[in-house]
């Protein structure tokens, strides 16, 4: 995701699946505790649906849509943790282990969680990080 685009700015964008599928409106965006950066966008659905929380790293700024690399039926099945509220660590966690991607975590955290349905991956680095 573009670093230097306004969070304020995604709100009421249009969002788009991997095949260009409409997914719905932008309704937040949810920054980073330490960094401030844009992390997750809650991604109306449709007009009597639900919020769905989609990552905006690896997703892009195409004009003046949201492009996310996901097929809409994953981010229609991601967790639902409603929208007005502070996502928990392991809220995002339950996130990141939904859409496959991988995130850096203190060890003493990943160990005090249980893993999740299904994961059997290395979730100690970042995503991209060749090390």
């Amino acid at each position: 995701m573009q670093t230097d685009i306004d969070p304020r700015n995604l709100i009421g964008r249009k969002a788009f699946d991997r095949n260009g599928t409409k997914i719905g409106t932008v309704d937040e965006v949810y920054l980073d505790d330490a960094t401030g950066v844009p992390e997750w966008a809650a991604v109306r659905t449709g007009l009597f649906g639900r919020d769905a929380f989609v990552p905006l790293e690896p997703s892009e700024m195409v004009g003046d849509t949201l492009r996310v690399p996901f097929e809409r039926s994953l981010i229609r099945d991601a967790p639902d943790f409603g929208v007005g509220r502070h996502l928990s660590p392991e809220q995002e966690l339950q996130l990141y282990h939904h859409y496959g991607l991988d995130v850096a975590l203190p060890s003493d955290f990943r160990q005090s969680l249980p893993p999740a349905p299904g994961a059997d991956r290395d979730f100690g680095h970042l995503a991209g990080d060749d090390s």
